[in-house]
């Protein structure tokens, strides 16, 4: 299987093609502290040849849901030493995917403040998990210019933090609904500002931060996540393709290391005048750094994605959720163990690190 030989990305060696994408698991404490619980979760996982971490909040006002782990404060960042350190030591790679929710929060997990968002458009059609239960969502704070350079400033600092605190490098979360994902879509970004209405200033926000994170911490440890036409979070563009294509021969200009490009999913149909294209296919040949394909795939689908020759990895979600050592599985073509769906979001050790390895 070509799933299971090695390769590289960038300067690191990786010992498969198989990727853990990142997937909230909202087991941090209140302070955004993640203890040995995660530990253990990240250390049960390293036969993936490379691990992302759940998204990190980059700071206070990033904060969207409750228990969600940063990397803002000295003790966060202590905390998420030992998730490294343990990672290394058996053998594992990991980079942290850093985060700003935007819009997809609540004041009642952000000390009564409203969200921050590009402008004042509340997510549609959806609610919120709070500490209190769901929630409708609220109408968002515009952020004004000198708050966005300050989001980026604080993008920045918080690639410093993940260096600091061992991770093998950064990931920007521009997928999947989030403030970066909020500035390219109309139906969250109706500013008439340097950040908004044109394609190329829509796309400002997300070109600045990655050269924030480049300059913070170096290309070869810096990539980027999008989801062109995922809706999740009321994201709808006028035009995805065109937008997308502009990103990302903006972003080819820029040096750094992997895109890790998510195809549409089953469970969330994207708007009717999307077209019907392969996101791998349509997007992923245009970019000339290394693509990492995401969404849904199993053994047999991730495998001949690679043989494609556009993406050089996969990554898997809740397969590796369930399936601590998927690698193992797949090499033997063994049973897998279902995901506890209950459990995915929240929670105690059950459904987290107690799914169980083959070998037990």
């Amino acid at each position: 299987m070509k799933l299971l030989q090695k390769t590289t990305l960038g300067k690191l060696t990786l010992k498969n093609k198989m990727v853990m994408s990142a997937m909230t698991r909202s087991r941090a404490d209140s302070n955004g502290i993640v203890g040995e619980s995660t530990v253990k979760y990240y250390t049960q996982r390293v036969s993936a040849g490379l691990l992302f971490t759940e998204a990190i909040r980059i700071s206070e006002e990033a904060t969207g849901s409750p228990f969600t782990p940063g990397i803002f404060t000295q003790e966060q960042i202590e905390a998420w030493k030992k998730v490294t350190q343990a990672v290394h030591d058996n053998g594992g790679i990991i980079i942290a995917q850093l985060w700003h929710t935007g819009r997809a929060g609540h004041s009642t997990d952000r000390n009564g403040k409203k969200p921050l968002a590009p402008s004042p458009l509340p997510i549609q059609g959806m609610q919120h998990f709070t500490s209190q239960g769901m929630k409708d969502y609220e109408i968002p704070q515009e952020m004004t210019v000198a708050e966005i350079k300050q989001t980026v400033q604080d993008f920045g600092q918080a690639a410093k933090n993940a260096i600091e605190a061992g991770f093998d490098g950064v990931e920007l979360h521009a997928a999947n609904g989030y403030l970066p994902n909020q500035f390219l879509a109309e139906s969250a970004n109706q500013r008439t500002d340097e950040y908004g209405g044109s394609i190329p200033n829509k796309a400002r926000f997300v070109l600045e931060v990655m050269q924030e994170l480049i300059h913070a911490v170096g290309g070869d440890k810096v990539g980027i996540k999008l989801s062109p036409f995922h809706p999740y979070g009321d994201m709808v563009l006028d035009n995805p393709v065109a937008t997308y294509n502009y990103l990302i021969e903006k972003l080819n200009q820029l040096d750094f290391t992997y895109v890790e490009l998510m195809r549409r999913s089953p469970y969330f149909p994207p708007a009717s005048h999307y077209p019907a294209d392969d996101e791998i296919e349509l997007f992923g040949k245009m970019i000339n750094k290394v693509v990492i394909a995401n969404t849904a795939y199993d053994k047999h689908s991730a495998e001949a994605e690679i043989d494609k020759g556009i993406a050089k990895l996969v990554s898997f979600g809740t397969l590796f959720l369930a399936n601590p050592d998927l690698p193992t599985r797949f090499e033997l073509d063994a049973p897998l163990n279902e995901p506890d769906r209950a459990t995915m979001f929240g929670g105690g050790d059950q459904g987290y690190i107690d799914y169980p390895f083959l070998n037990a």
